[in-house]
C-alpha cells in the first residue's frame, strides 16, 4: 500500500536531488575563469533537459527494469507500465512513478559531475553527444549492475547505499579518462593553477549540494523511517569533519586554511560518506569524513601535480578517490545494527563484505574507464571533441553560446 508520508519523503528528497545539479553549476562555474562560466551553467542545465527525457524514453528502463545480469530490458521504455501502484522490489511504499523520478535525479548529477574534468573546452555539441551516450552506456549498465533487479553485482552482494560506486567513482573514472584523452587547457601549468574566479559562487554551490545531498543520502532509505534518520546524521556529521580535516591540512603545510579549501573538504566528505550512509553510525562516519579529505587531498594537491594531467576542477581527484574510500569503507565499518538489511564489516566480525566491495569498485573502475573512452574516441570521429585554439581563448561563453556573464554598463 502507498504511505503518504513515506510518498512525501521521496518526492522532496527528489526536489533537493535536482537542486544539486544547479549547485553543481554554481560549484563549478565559480572555479573556471570568467570566460567560461556560462559555458559550465549551460551543461549543466543541459544535462538536466535531455538526460531527464532520456531517462523516461529508456534509461529508467535499462537501468531498473527486470532484464540480465548487464542490464535491465525495455519494457519499461516510455515508462509502459509505470504507474502509481508500488514496485515492490524497489520502494513497497510509494508509487513506482516516485522511485522513478526521484532515481531519474541521480541519473542527470552523475554525467553533470565529468564536467569538471573537460570544463574550459569541449564543444557544446560534443558535450551533447558525449553526455547521451555516457549516460545510455556507462550510468545505465552500471546502475542496474548495483542497484536494479537481476543485477550482478547486487546479486554478489555489493553495498551501495545512496552512489559511491554508481555516481562517484563511475563519474571519477570517466572525469580521468576525458581529462587524459582531452588535454591540457592552453598555458596550464601545475604549479601555476588557474584560481577560481569568483570564490563565492564556489561557496554558494557547495552550499546548496551539501543541502541537496540530504535528499541523495537520506532519500536512499525511500521511507520515512529510521534509516533515513541515520543517512541525514552522517551526512552532517561527514561533510562537517571532511570540511574541518581540509582545512586542517592546509594549515598545517601552507600557514593557511582557505574557504576553498574548506568547502572542497565538505564535498569530499558528503562524496565519502554517500556509499556507507545507510549502514554506518555517526562515530564512523566522523572517522570517514575526516580521512576522506587526507585521501582527496593527497589526490588533488599531490599527485595530480606530479602526473601533470589536467583535471580541471578535480573531479577524479574529489568524487572518485572519496568513492572508493566510501565503498572500501562499508567493508570495514558497516553494521547490522544500522541496517538488518545490510552487512557487518571488518570490524563488525565480517571480513568477506571488503573482499565484495573491492569487486564492485574494480569492475565498475574497468568498465567506466574502457567505456568512457571508446565513447570519447566515437564522438570525437563524428563531431570533434575539443573546440579550437581560437575559441579556447575567446572562452566558450562567447565561441560556444555568444553570451557574455558580465557586462560594463558605459
Amino acid at each position: 500500500m502507498v504511505d503518504t508520508g513515506d510518498t512525501a519523503f521521496v518526492l522532496l528528497s527528489a526536489g533537493l536531488v535536482m537542486l544539486m545539479t544547479p549547485g553543481l553549476a554554481f560549484f563549478y562555474g565559480g572555479m573556471v575563469r570568467r570566460k567560461n562560466v556560462l559555458g559550465v551553467l549551460m551543461q549543466c542545465f543541459a544535462a538536466l533537459s535531455v538526460l531527464t527525457l532520456q531517462w523516461i524514453f529508456f534509461g529508467y528502463s535499462l537501468s531498473f527494469a527486470p532484464g540480465s545480469g548487464f542490464w535491465g530490458g525495455l519494457q519499461w521504455g516510455c515508462l509502459r507500465g509505470v504507474g502509481f501502484a508500488p514496485y515492490e522490489a524497489y520502494a513497497p511504499t510509494v508509487p513506482h512513478q516516485a522511485f522513478m523520478i526521484y532515481q531519474a535525479m541521480f541519473a542527470i548529477i552523475t554525467p553533470a559531475l565529468i564536467i569538471g574534468a573537460f570544463a574550459e573546452r569541449m564543444k557544446f555539441s560534443s558535450f551533447l553527444l558525449f553526455t547521451l551516450l555516457w549516460a545510455t552506456f556507462v550510468y545505465n549498465p552500471i546502475c542496474h549492475w548495483v542497484w536494479g533487479v537481476g543485477g550482478w553485482l547486487k546479486n554478489l552482494g555489493v553495498l551501495d547505499f545512496a552512489g559511491g560506486i554508481v555516481v562517484h567513482i563511475n563519474a571519477g573514472i570517466a572525469a580521468l579518462v576525458t581529462a587524459l584523452v582531452i588535454g591540457k587547457r592552453k598555458n596550464y601549468h601545475h604549479k601555476h593553477p588557474i584560481p577560481p574566479h569568483n570564490m563565492p559562487f564556489v561557496v554558494l554551490g557547495t552550499g546548496l549540494l551539501w543541502f541537496g545531498w540530504f535528499g541523495f543520502n537520506a532519500g536512499s532509505a525511500l521511507a520515512a523511517n529510521n534509516l533515513a534518520v541515520n543517512a541525514f546524521v552522517v551526512t552532517q556529521v561527514a561533510a562537517a569533519a571532511g570540511g574541518l580535516s581540509w582545512g586542517a591540512i592546509e594549515w598545517i603545510i601552507n600557514g593557511k586554511p582557505t574557504i576553498f579549501g574548506t568547502a572542497s573538504g565538505a564535498v569530499a566528505g558528503l562524496a565519502t560518506i554517500t556509499p556507507a550512509a545507510g549502514f554506518v553510525g555517526p562515530m564512523s562516519a566522523v572517522i570517514i569524513g575526516l580521512l576522506a579529505s587526507v585521501f582527496c587531498y593527497t589526490a588533488v594537491a599531490l599527485i595530480k601535480p606530479r602526473l601533470g594531467y589536467d583535471d580541471s576542477l578535480d573531479a577524479f581527484g574529489v568524487h572518485c578517490v572519496g568513492g572508493i574510500f566510501g565503498s572500501l569503507a562499508i567493508g570495514l565499518f558497516a553494521s547490522k545494527a544500522i541496517n538488518p538489511a545490510g552487512a557487518d564489516g571488518l570490524f563488525f566480525g565480517n571480513g568477506h563484505q571488503l573482499l565484495i566491495q573491492s569487486i564492485g569498485v574494480l569492475a565498475t573502475a574497468a568498465y567506466s574507464f574502457l567505456a568512457t573512452f571508446a565513447i570519447y574516441k566515437i564522438v570525437d570521429l563524428l563531431v570533434g571533441v575539443r573546440v579550437s585554439e581560437k575559441e579556447e581563448v575567446i572562452g566558450l561563453d562567447l565561441a560556444q553560446h555568444r553570451e557574455g556573464a558580465y557586462t560594463v554598463l558605459e
